[in-house]
């Protein structure tokens, strides 16, 4: 059992010595790969949905079929605030490390139970009543997952180089996502329409099992992150200690709502926006997503680092600008692109502006909060907005397409965009101000 990484009660180690950053960028390998494997296995259902949903949902139309596998998603979303509950004031009471085994643990059943289900013609109305189930649980593993692994990677993240070694969070989160579409991609390869109709959509789901084990492996072997007396402490992990914080639990609310709106706007649901509306080819479509989000993937320490030069709250008020100013032409653009490398171009420029958000997202989250309830207020302020704006972008956007309004979606991500713009003018620069910047944080 790997010991406890001790809270300073005297003054600090320098950090940034050649030992001390090497023990903490392997704590950030180690924790980044769980975070990957959990956000394959999550967002593995978006992308397979166009080849599931017909077995669980039979109908003659296909945005209908997409709509109810979108709503089961959604549904995911809505066990998040409770996760975030659940092992934020499990990771605040019984360590980070120990939440984040159980997290992996809980997502590994998920995707098993979903990779052996019967289908509607087996089973009937059973079938997507257990696929909800097992989307279900696997949402309380997600919901947890965010907030341990923010607070982790902040926690062990060497001072001056916070904002860069924390974007790793959103490396593997984005890592999670191109590693599902590219599984997706090799088997449009080798199999038929038909056979990943019948049974191909399956193999991505065990293949997440089989990772979350070693994931699971990895975990057990990281270092904790907090004392034995901040675990101890009378508040930790609490909602009455979370109480002389709620500037801080709102100005995330906040700054979530747009920013997991227009993440996910640009991401699970571009694929099936590109297919559905562009009327682009499902295979091209998905190729186009895997080189959108492996360079997506690789802005993020860039970003990161960014935020360490010039602050995060000016890097969430660009954000914020940006994304206001750009969502409506953007989205109108997409709707009509036919060639493949302007879609590219499209959405990467998109997630330009989306990176000054991603990329630090959990980290100043995690600054906003002290040790004891850290966990616990960016699991559950970042569940609950999440859930509310996040999960349900796919939903809220086929929606509005099958009302015949899909424009109208545009406008309702632009207006989450400007919430979060007023989150970010409202709070401090954790950089110098936040509490990981004072002598509350672990050190090596």
């Amino acid at each position: 059992m790997a010991s406890d990484i001790p809270m300073p009660s005297a003054p600090p180690r320098q950090s940034g010595t050649g030992g001390d950053t090497r023990r903490r960028v392997m704590a950030i390998v180690a924790g980044s790969s769980g975070n990957l494997v959990e956000w394959y296995d999550f967002y593995v259902y978006s992308f397979c949905a166009l080849y599931f949903a017909p077995s669980f949902f039979p109908s003659d139309n296909r945005t209908a079929q997409l709509l109810a596998a979108a709503g089961v998603f959604a549904a995911g979303f809505l066990m998040r605030p409770l996760g975030g509950w659940f092992f934020g004031r499990f990771a605040d009471r019984h360590g980070r490390r120990a939440a984040m085994v159980l997290s992996v643990l809980m997502m590994c059943g998920g995707s098993l139970v979903i990779a052996l289900l019967p289908t509607h013609a087996s089973i009937g109305v059973a079938a997507p009543a257990l696929l909800l189930m097992a989307r279900l649980f696997q949402g309380l593993s997600v919901g947890g997952e965010y907030g341990t692994s923010a607070t982790y990677m902040s926690e062990v993240a060497v001072a001056r180089h916070r904002g860069f070694f924390a974007s790793f969070q959103y490396v593997t989160l984005i890592g999670g996502q191109l590693l599902a579409v590219l599984v997706l991609v090799i088997l449009q390869q080798f199999l038929t329409h038909e056979e990943l109709l019948a049974w191909g959509w399956r193999v991505p789901f065990i293949l997440g099992a089989v990772l979350a084990i070693v994931a699971l492996y990895l975990r057990r072997s990281l270092p904790e992150t907090t004392s034995a007396e901040s675990r101890a402490a009378k508040e930790a992990g609490t909602i009455r200690g979370l109480l002389p914080h709620l500037k801080a639990f709102l100005q995330v609310l906040g700054l979530t709502a747009g920013g997991s709106l227009v993440f996910y706007t640009y991401t699970t649901y571009m694929q099936k926006y590109l297919v559905n509306t562009a009327g682009m080819d499902a295979k091209v479509a998905s190729t186009v997503m895997t080189a959108v989000l492996f360079a997506y993937m690789l802005l993020q320490p860039v970003f990161g680092s960014l935020s360490d030069r010039i602050g995060r709250r000016h890097s969430l008020i660009a954000f914020g600008v940006l994304t206001v100013m750009s969502t409506v032409p953007l989205l109108s653009a997409l709707s009509r692109v036919t060639d493949p490398y302007a879609a590219f171009g499209l959405i990467l420029l998109a997630l330009v502006f989306v990176s000054l958000y991603t990329s630090i997202s959990g980290l100043v989250k995690a600054e906003l909060f002290p040790t004891q309830v850290r966990a616990l207020g960016v699991g559950l302020s970042y569940a609950l907005a999440n859930a509310a704006f996040g999960g349900s972008a796919e939903y809220v956007a086929l929606w509005f397409k099958s009302v015949g309004h899909e424009t109208y979606f545009y406008y309702y991500v632009t207006a989450l965009c400007a919430v979060s713009l007023l989150a970010a003018l409202w709070m401090p620069d954790t950089r110098h101000k936040g509490h990981l910047s004072k002598d509350d944080h672990p050190t090596y």
